[in-house]
């Protein structure tokens, strides 16, 4: 696979978009320009070009690819990045008119990707994205090793080097596939553990660079990668929190979401996000400063509806308000309950009242009730202080404890097996 590192240190990049339309998209083209910023590339300029149908050979059209190679030679470009998906014919053609390295859009993703997975399933999603990518790019780059023909002195091994290099390609792939089925029923297994112990899990969603870790970083002091750039984040990390009043929750921090993501990265991107499908709530997390935002939000939802995780309870989290000057609010539903914020993870400004909200939407996952307890069970009464969240309490007149208790769900079946020693009434 490419890399971007290996290039140059910094390697001066030149983007190219091309239109359907004669409406100029300026979000598409800042997005491009940070996915490039964020593979350490250093954009010098930037070509918008105006063509219904893109050419079969070079994407771009006979004159403007002229008009780029000029371009290319007298700003000393080392990459040309397009902000498309192009078959292996155009970027072999265009590198072959430029006489500089193609990269596509697929391509530039899957180099960042590569950069930051750390995780060992991370890597191996990555590795397989990749693979499958450039296994469409094996335009007979070997065909003065193919000896086929027979003839003597021109006897082959049977296969030319493009056909070895798609069987090695396929084999590798195989093997990914089984490990990656390992990894994806370990990370099941840990689920399940995690059900024996009921916590409630919030997860952070939202568009890329949003700020997300920050966020998470600030609720957990964590030191989770946190930087102005597109991926930042690509493995989930989750910690565990104690909530004023309520008590131990499961906060994850999952990767950023980006529109028109690469075939080849959808599976690896949603099994990433199992744990944002099985979260009792969803912390939507938007750039407020963004002139994008509401396409962005939209981008996200999009793929939270994929992913089957558009029913989970959610607050949207307008972030960065320190870059407009705005100020901590939050705004209720119909219910009553904070369905919107705006915060500054970078400050601090409002996360208490996020994490109010937090408490108060887990809450409703708890049942209240009423236990009276007698005198003599001081171990059960123990319990219940380990295990619930004690309200109130008060002795009656025959020295029983009644108490008023908020319970898990778990927590509350648990108790419903001791009722031949206590009385239980639902509040």
């Amino acid at each position: 696979m490419f890399d971007l590192a290996e290039t140059t240190a910094n390697p001066n990049a030149l983007i190219l978009y091309q239109r359907d339309s004669s409406q100029a998209d300026g979000e598409i083209l800042e997005e491009i320009q940070l996915l490039a910023e964020s593979a350490g590339a250093t954009v010098v300029d930037t070509i918008t070009a105006f063509r219904r149908r893109p050419d079969p050979a070079t994407f771009m059209g006979k004159g403007k690819v002229e008009e780029i190679s000029a371009l290319v030679e007298n700003l000393e470009i080392d990459l040309v990045i397009l902000n498309h998906s192009v078959s292996p014919i155009q970027e072999r053609n265009l590198e072959k008119a430029l006489k500089v390295r193609v990269l596509d859009r697929t391509g530039l993703i899957l180099d960042i990707f590569a950069q930051r997975a750390s995780s060992h399933e991370g890597k191996l999603q990555v590795e397989l994205a990749q693979l499958q990518h450039i296994s469409t790019r094996l335009v007979r780059g070997w065909t003065h090793l193919e000896r086929q023909k027979g003839g003597i002195g021109l006897r082959g091994p049977g296969e030319t080097q493009l056909e070895t290099d798609r069987r090695l390609i396929g084999r590798r792939i195989k093997v990914l596939n089984k490990r990656l089925d390992i990894v994806s029923a370990q990370r099941l297994l840990r689920r399940k553990s995690r059900a024996k112990v009921p916590v409630p899990t919030v997860s952070l969603v939202g568009y890329t660079n949003a700020g997300k870790s920050s966020l998470f970083n600030r609720i957990t002091d964590a030191d989770v990668y946190a930087e102005d750039q597109l991926f930042a984040t690509l493995d989930t990390t989750m910690r565990r929190i104690e909530l004023d009043e309520f008590g131990a929750t499961i906060l994850s921090d999952t990767v950023g979401f980006i529109r028109d993501l690469p075939h080849s990265l959808v599976q690896a991107f949603h099994s990433t996000l199992e744990e944002v499908s099985n979260a009792h709530l969803l912390l939507h997390v938007v750039d407020v400063a963004s002139n994008y935002r509401e396409d962005c939000l939209r981008e996200v939802n999009k793929v939270l509806s994929e992913i089957d995780a558009d029913q989970i309870p959610t607050i949207v989290v307008y972030n960065k308000i320190d870059l407009i000057d705005g100020e901590a609010k939050v705004k209720r539903n119909k219910q009553g309950l904070v369905d919107r914020i705006w915060l500054s993870a970078h400050t601090g400004q409002g996360v208490e009242y996020l994490l109010a909200a937090v408490k108060d939407r887990l809450s409703l996952l708890h049942t209240r009730c009423s236990v009276n307890l007698p005198a003599s069970n001081g171990k059960l009464r123990a319990n219940l202080y380990q295990k619930s969240l004690v309200k109130n309490e008060e002795v009656e007149d025959d020295g029983s404890f009644l108490l008023e208790l908020e319970l898990s769900p778990a927590d509350f079946g648990w108790l419903q097996k001791q009722q031949d020693v206590i009385r239980i009434e639902q509040l």
